[in-house]
């Protein structure tokens, strides 16, 4: 597990939008965020990477820092 450092934030990811009816690689970068339910929160490292697969789905997720 890694540790959290002083000012080292991490972002929370809720999904507010059914990824059903969008492309295979959406609801696989949602899977891979760990949601599964609508309405879920999980926190994430805030990572380029986790920021890039955010902004590929903003549209059905909402993020708080």
């Amino acid at each position: 597990m890694l540790k959290k450092e002083a000012g080292d934030e991490g972002i929370r990811v809720t999904v507010v939008r059914s990824p059903i009816g969008y492309t295979e690689r959406q609801k696989k970068t949602v899977r891979a965020l760990g949601l599964r339910r609508m309405n879920q929160v999980v926190e994430r490292p805030n990572t380029d990477a986790v920021r890039g697969m955010v902004n590929a789905i903003s549209h059905l997720v909402k993020v708080v820092e």
